[in-house]
């Protein structure tokens, strides 16, 4: 698989690390990565954002599935070097979240088991979804959240209502079904980049704004657990 480039972005004031992956067109210097990673730090969270592979070279298609799950399980693992003592959380925008909810869903042979098996990402106490892509633009479906109810940690969902890739009316009982584990925070007018429409009134960062609190918040009370 190779190295990837990551940042790490640290305030002094971090109470929470969040492993945040990219989406599947734009990288880590993107500037939605870029913006949602310095107004996280501004609301004490601290990230740490990498690339798939196939980022790393400048394709544009994306690995194979096998590739992205091991680069989000290697990501957890070096955040997990650096947290120290900070509650340690995983996630990204879009196919970034997908991917680590698949990983923190999917089982893994434990070292100091033996032949047992694990699940889950090691010390992840939470998922964060920046627009999870519940299905292709214009085709809803619900296949792609079979795997959520194996994910045993809490949920945090961040969703437009103008998301083509993710129809509220299918993503809401979803998230109702999982319970108390999954949280839901929508965005009126947001679109699955969380461009709103203007006449909200709003800008793009103002939007961002707004996730990084809900997520900063949101991990703090995991944090007090």
């Amino acid at each position: 698989m190779g190295d990837v480039s990551a940042i790490l972005l640290r305030p002094a004031d971090a109470r929470g690390l969040l492993v945040l992956g990219h989406g599947a067109g734009a990288g880590i210097r993107h500037p939605f990565m870029e913006t949602t990673a310095r107004l996280l730090a501004e609301h004490g969270l601290a990230t740490l954002r990498y690339h798939f592979p196939y980022m790393e070279r400048g394709a544009r298609r994306p690995d194979p599935q096998p590739a992205l799950l091991a680069t989000v399980r290697s990501a957890v693992d070096a955040a997990g070097d650096v947290a120290g003592d900070l509650p340690l959380l995983a996630g990204g925008k879009s196919m970034g979240g997908r991917m680590t909810s698949l990983a923190a869903a999917s089982t893994k042979p434990d070292g100091m088991r033996g032949l047992e098996r694990v699940r889950g990402l090691d010390g992840v106490r939470g998922l964060v979804f920046i627009g999870f892509p519940l299905h292709p633009a214009g085709r809803p479906s619900t296949d792609r959240a079979g795997h959520l109810s194996d994910v045993r940690t809490p949920l945090l969902f961040l969703q437009g209502t103008r998301d083509r890739l993710a129809d509220l009316k299918l993503l809401e009982p979803i998230c109702e079904g999982l319970g108390a584990r999954a949280t839901l925070h929508v965005v009126a007018e947001a679109d699955h980049s969380f461009r709103v429409l203007k006449r909200t009134g709003r800008t793009w960062e103002q939007v961002l704004e707004e996730l990084a609190s809900v997520t900063a918040e949101w991990s703090l009370r995991l944090a007090t657990r």
